[in-house]
C-alpha cells in the first residue's frame, strides 16, 4: 500500500475557561487543561493510482490528518507510513514524494510572475531542465497557464490561482497529490478545468489522490471510492456506488404527460406504497418513491394506463443529500 495509517490518533490541550472574575483569578495561577482529540482511531489504506475522497463535517478531523501524513504534525499515537516513509520523521525526504494544494493558501511568491514562482520551485526540489520543461508544457496546456505565465501572482484571479499551484504541486512529478478543498470558490469553469486535469494526470502518471472538499460534485467527479469520518472517527469508508445503493434509497421521476382533462392524480395503490407527487407546474409533475417498495417501472405502467406520458427522467439520489442525512442521522 502507498499509504498506511494504523489507528491514529492526534489529541490537543485547550486551557479551559473558567467564569467570573474569581475564576480568572484562579487562572493565572492554576490553569486547568482539557484533552480534545481531533483525530480519534482513524485506520485506512490507499494503493497506489486510487482518487479516495476524505470527506467529513467542519471539525472532523479532515485537516489534521492531512496534515499529519505531509508530516507538518506530529500525531499522539498510531502509524504512519507513506511509500514507506513516516512523514513527521523524515520530513525532508517525504516533502518530495508529495504534491499538496490547500485551497485557501498558495505556494506561490504572491509579488514574482507565476513562471518565476515555478522556477523557484525548480531549484527548490532540484527538478532536471528537460523535465522542468516537459511538465511546463504540458501543465500550461491543460490547465491554460499561457495567458498568465508572466502575472504576478497577487493579479491572479482565485481560479488561475488555483490552476497555477495545482500545476506547482506538480513539477517534481510526486506519485502522491494531497488536495484540501481545491475548488473552493471556484466558478464552474475553473472547476471543470481543475477536475479535467486531475482525471488527466491520475490517468497518464497514475497520481494517487486524496482529496478533502466539501463539494460532493469533485468527490463524484472523481474519486471511486470515499473515506467519511465524523468526530474523529471514520464511519464508513467504501465505494461511492455502494453508499448511493445502501443510503440513496429515494428517488425523483419527472413525467411530461399529453393531456390531463380532468388533473392528475396518483392511483390509491402507488400511493399506499408511498409515492408521493411533490409537485407539479403543468402538464409536468415530480414524483417521488423508495425503491426499496416500488420500481420506477411500475409507476410508468400503472399512471400509462390512465394517462399518456410524453416523456420522463429519472433522477438518481445525491451524494450530498446523502452524505446530510449520514451527518444528521448517522449510519
Amino acid at each position: 500500500m502507498l499509504i498506511e495509517v494504523s489507528h491514529l490518533r492526534k489529541s490537543f490541550r485547550i486551557a479551559r475557561r473558567q467564569t467570573g472574575f474569581a475564576g480568572a483569578l484562579r487562572s493565572l495561577f492554576r490553569r486547568e487543561y482539557v484533552e480534545k482529540f481531533a483525530v480519534d482511531d482513524i485506520s485506512f489504506t490507499i494503493a497506489p493510482g486510487e482518487m479516495v475522497g476524505y470527506v467529513g463535517p467542519n471539525g472532523a478531523g479532515k485537516s489534521t490528518t492531512i496534515k499529519i501524513l505531509t508530516g507538518i504534525l506530529t500525531p499522539t499515537s498510531g502509524v504512519v507510513k507513506v511509500n514507506g516513509l513516516v512523514p513527521y520523521r523524515q520530513r525532508m525526504e517525504n516533502a518530495r514524494q508529495i504534491g499538496v494544494v490547500f485551497g485557501q493558501r498558495t505556494q506561490l511568491w504572491w509579488d514574482l510572475p507565476t513562471v518565476e514562482s515555478f522556477e523557484l520551485l525548480k531549484a527548490i526540489y532540484r527538478i532536471p531542465e528537460s523535465r522542468y520543461r516537459r511538465n511546463l508544457t504540458l501543465f500550461t496546456d491543460l490547465l491554460g497557464l499561457g495567458e498568465f505565465l508572466e502575472t504576478p501572482v497577487r493579479q491572479l484571479s482565485l481560479g488561475q490561482r488555483m490552476r497555477a499551484d495545482l500545476a506547482a504541486s506538480l513539477l517534481h512529478e510526486p506519485p502522491i497529490l494531497y488536495l484540501d478543498e481545491p475548488t473552493i470558490g471556484l466558478d464552474v469553469v475553473a472547476k471543470e478545468h481543475m477536475r479535467n486535469f486531475i482525471q488527466e494526470i491520475n490517468r497518464e502518471r497514475g497520481v494517487t489522490l486524496l482529496l478533502t472538499t466539501h463539494d460532493m460534485e469533485d468527490i463524484e467527479r472523481l474519486c471511486q471510492r470515499m473515506i467519511l469520518i465524523d468526530h474523529g472517527k471514520v464511519v464508513y469508508d467504501g465505494s461511492i456506488d455502494h453508499i448511493k445503493e445502501t443510503y440513496g434509497h429515494d428517488r425523483i421521476l419527472i413525467l411530461d404527460l399529453d393531456h390531463e382533462p380532468h388533473g392528475f392524480d396518483l392511483p390509491e395503490e402507488l400511493q399506499s406504497a408511498g409515492v408521493i407527487r411533490l409537485r407539479s407546474e403543468g402538464r409536468r409533475h415530480w414524483i417521488r418513491f423508495d425503491r426499496r417498495k416500488v420500481t420506477a417501472g411500475t409507476i410508468i405502467e400503472r399512471v400509462g394506463r390512465d394517462y399518456t406520458i410524453r416523456d420522463l427522467t429519472l433522477q438518481e439520489p445525491e451524494i450530498e443529500s446523502i452524505i446530510r442525512q449520514i451527518y444528521e442521522r448517522g449510519l
